[in-house]
């Protein structure tokens, strides 16, 4: 559509304009392009063992790799990466033949936590989390782990966990990490599911917040009920999964030919990981206990404001009653008493001798009769 609306521009153009004549210009020589960039790594720590203990620190993945090919089967390289570009990921895909597909999920991130072997290559996804006292609030990390006999490759995607102080871990016990790369998969696990302890305390102690603002009456308690909720609920969501994984890393034990001691410590952390999750479902469970009582406490602070307001309509109703009972009481002798002291020459008894003392027999009377008939119906 837009070529058809400016041909017939161009042309009008072109018709209503003098051609003008070409002047010939100097052609300035090639500028030399001007030097890209360089493209800064995402690369947090390289490193290769021998034995589980650190030989080289490679500056590049590339030659970190080229300490495999020395045919040395006691050699680990352990690469750490912060948020990677996708181009810097493939190249380490192309590399250690990382699968396309798991390569694919560390580039976009938002996995949930998930166990999946290719080959000999495993890739698991894990959950970090951690409080954050400050804002009341738990923070939740992405970690993509790629896992070969000779390789481990980390790709962090938040500042949890902190990998360096598990790093620093493996590398005080050389005899774990001469373990090789399921020694790197236990200590990563082991840190993750230590991290969920600070939360598990954190969000223990904001739900005894909640109860004691729930029977203060806080107005804003609800909203802070859903919140805690919802963060009870993505909680749930990173760690419920780590009791699949380590059922599928601990069903490969024999196959795989896992070492004994690393069976015992993924049993440890398989009990802890249990024990985060029935706190979690306590967590749960409570919230919506909580929320229960809330609701019932506001409707009824509700039902005792309305029956306030009823109690306090019916008294007016009342006193409304007794000041027309009385107004009407008042309002008889003023009548008669209108009615007598017009000024006019021909009115009925105006030369009665008794006028006077009937005219207020008849105000009390008239007066005397309305208040007993008030009071009867309880106005007064």
């Amino acid at each position: 559509m837009a070529d058809r609306r400016l041909a017939p521009l161009t042309a009008l153009s072109t018709l209503g304009r003098r051609p003008r004549p070409q002047v010939l210009r100097p052609v300035p020589p090639p500028q030399p392009a001007p030097p890209q960039p360089e493209r800064q790594s995402r690369l947090v720590d390289n490193a290769v063992y021998a034995s589980g203990r650190r030989i080289a620190t490679p500056p590049s993945a590339e030659e970190s790799h080229d300490w495999l090919t020395e045919g040395f089967d006691d050699r680990l390289v352990w690469l750490g990466l912060y948020r990677p570009e996708p181009a810097e990921l493939g190249e380490l895909a192309e590399q250690y033949d990382l699968p396309d597909l798991a390569v694919e999920d560390a580039i976009q991130a938002h996995q949930r936590p998930k166990f999946e072997r290719y080959g000999d290559t495993l890739f698991v996804v894990l959950k970090a989390a951690r409080y954050l006292d400050a804002a009341e609030e738990v923070e939740f990390g992405e970690l993509h782990l790629f896992l070969g006999r000779q390789f481990a490759i980390t790709v962090r995607h938040a500042e949890s966990p902190d990998l360096a102080r598990v790093r620093r871990r493996l590398e005080s016990e050389p005899a774990l990490l001469a373990k090789g790369s399921e020694a790197v998969l236990y200590a990563i696990l082991d840190a993750v599911v230590d991290g969920y302890s600070p939360v598990v305390a954190g969000l223990a102690n904001d739900i005894d917040e909640i109860e004691t603002e729930v029977f203060r009456g806080d107005p804003g308690v609800s909203r802070r009920i859903y919140e805690l909720s919802q963060e009870v609920l993505e909680f749930q969501r990173a760690a419920q999964p780590l009791t699949g994984i380590l059922a599928a890393i601990t069903a490969g034990f024999d196959k795989y030919g896992v070492d004994e001691e690393l069976r015992s410590y993924l049993r440890d952390v398989a009990d802890h990981v249990t024990q985060v999750n029935e706190r979690i479902e306590a967590f749960r469970l409570q919230l919506r206990d909580i929320l229960t009582v809330n609701a019932t406490l506001v409707a009824q602070r509700q039902n005792d404001e309305i029956r306030e307001l009823t109690e306090a309509s019916i008294a007016q109703g009342e006193e409304v009653k007794k000041i027309s009972a009385w107004a009407a009481i008042l309002f008889a002798p003023t009548l008669v008493g209108t009615v007598y002291g017009m000024n006019f020459d021909d009115m009925p008894e105006l030369s009665w001798h008794l006028g006077y003392p009937f005219a207020l027999v008849l105000m009390l009377g008239v007066s005397l009769t309305l208040y007993a008939v008030f009071k009867r119906r309880d106005w007064i």
